[in-house]
This record gives C-alpha cells, structure tokens and sequence, in this order.
C-alpha cells in the first residue's frame, strides 16, 4: 500500500510520446452513453475531452430524443441514437473503452440498461453521474465486475449513495481505499485534493485544481479525460491520476487566464491541450 502524490514529474512519466506511424485507430477507440432531455451538456463535454486528450475514435450514443442538438454540438466525436440493447453492447465491447453516465438521467429502463452493462461490458468501465447513481441502488453489481477494470468518479453527495449514508468522515483516503478494496474497483473521490484509490490500497493524492472549477460539466470533463487515457491503453495506475492532475492542471491554467469567477468547463476543454503539453515538457514546434 502506497500514498502517492501526484505532480507534474510523475504525469510526464505517464505520457508516452505519440507514435509517428500511427493512425486513429492506434490512440484508442472509445465509448460514451451519456445525456438526456436538458442534459446535453454533459455528453458534449465528455466526448469533447475525449477527443482533446488524444482519444483517436470518440462514439457517443445518446437519446434520440436529443441526438440532433449533439449532432450539432459535436464537431469531432461521432453521436449517433442510442441502439437496441445488444447491438450497444456488441459496440461498446468492441471498444477499447467505455464510459456511462454523464447526464444520463434516471428512469427505471435507463437504470436497468446501465446495470445490464456494468454486468456485461468487457472493456475499462468509467461510471460517472447517473452511472454511479444507479450502481448505488445495486451495490453488488460492482461485484460482478471483479477481474475487469472499472473506475467511480463519485463527487461527494455521490459516494455516500455508494455507501448507504455513511459519513466519508475526516479521513477521505481511508474512506475511499476502503471502498476500492471492498468493491474491487478503482475509486475517484472527487472534491480539494482529488483522491484516487486502487483495490491493493495504493492511493494517489492530486495536487492541482481550484474553485474556480466548480461548476456543472468540469466533472463531465475529467470522465471523459479518464476514458481516453485508459482507451489509448495506458496502465491504469498511469491513467486515472494522470488524468486527474491534468485536469486540474487545465483548470488552473483556465484561471490565470481568466479568473476562477469568469472560467467555464468549456475554457477548461481548452487549456486540456496546454496542460498536456506542459507535462511533457513541450516548449513549442514540432517533435522529431
């Protein structure tokens, strides 16, 4: 059991440099359910920092109730209405990454959908938002998962619906080890200081981020960031925290351009690329 802090030094261990000869289909293929009737923020920041963090295929399958505003909305990712049950599946289990919940709402049909998935899914699983909330009615299922990697971003008020009410208390490293460990899941508990717990009690403390990101989508954001690192295949202890500090990292870029009052979760979409290159130590021009 390690407690990591995560700094700019470990996220540039983490980042490969891009293959010269590869292609879309090298940096990742990934999945995004996402989005409902007033939710079509939340699908278009996910899959838009898919796509700012290298995801060479984004697929977003969302409502078709809502299908032609993300039509609109999205310029690099590929929405499409959400297809029959097997037919989704058989697309999301031949991705390299899946990720359900950003905006999803909830219904009986929609949380029966999300639990069949969670079951069934093969690739890393990222549960985000209404993801988490219909697990959080049926713990166990995360269970069914053990042997395959899935990842919780559970803010808060989220993660005391995962543990039935119970108080995460002052210590929330414990708090989130203990769940990642019970649950054979890697645990994102969001908030100052960002922790992120693996099921072998290593943890790993955030370091940047500021409250100026505390506003609808930025949450929709990091989903969508850990999605696309852990679809371009890097190992997930590399993945997750990177994609955490980056995020932060994006964010206080947003603020010293913009004031942590006036930045948005769309000028974080846009400091995503400057945050990266940053961490790898990318001065400007072209890398032979």
């Amino acid at each position: 059991m390690n407690l990591i802090q995560v700094t700019e030094s470990f996220v540039r261990d983490c980042l490969p440099v891009r293959d010269r000869n590869g292609h879309k289909g090298t940096f990742g293929r990934v999945h995004i359910l996402a989005g409902c009737v007033g939710f079509t923020g939340a699908p278009a920041f996910a899959s838009a920092a898919a796509v700012r963090t290298g995801s060479g295929l984004v697929f977003l399958s969302v409502p078709r109730e809502i299908w032609p505003v993300l039509a609109v909305k999205c310029r690099e990712a590929m929405p499409s209405p959400v297809p029959p049950f097997p037919v989704l599946l058989e697309k999301m289990n031949g991705s390299d990454g899946v990720l359900i919940g950003p905006g999803l709402g909830r219904s009986r049909k929609t949380d029966v959908r999300t639990l069949r998935l969670i079951e069934q899914v093969q690739p890393p699983l990222v549960l985000d938002a209404d993801g988490i909330n219909a697990a959080a009615e049926h713990i166990d299922v995360l269970d069914t998962r053990r042997g395959r990697l899935t990842v919780l971003t559970p803010h808060d008020g989220e993660f005391l619906r995962l543990t039935r009410g119970e108080a995460i208390g002052p210590d929330r490293e414990a708090a989130a080890r203990a769940f990642a460990r019970q649950h054979g899941c890697v645990l994102v508990l969001k908030g100052h200081r960002t922790i992120t717990a693996f099921p072998d009690g290593d943890t790993f403390v955030n370091t940047t981020g500021n409250p100026g990101m505390a506003k609808g989508g930025s949450g929709d954001v990091l989903a969508g960031m850990i999605l696309s690192l852990l679809g371009q295949g890097l190992d997930p202890k590399k993945a997750v925290p990177a994609a955490v500090w980056l995020h932060g990292r994006a964010g206080d870029l947003a603020a010293a351009r913009l004031g942590e009052y006036g930045m948005t979760p769309t000028d974080l979409l846009e400091t995503i690329p400057l945050a990266i290159q940053e961490a790898m130590g990318v001065t400007g021009g072209p890398t032979e």
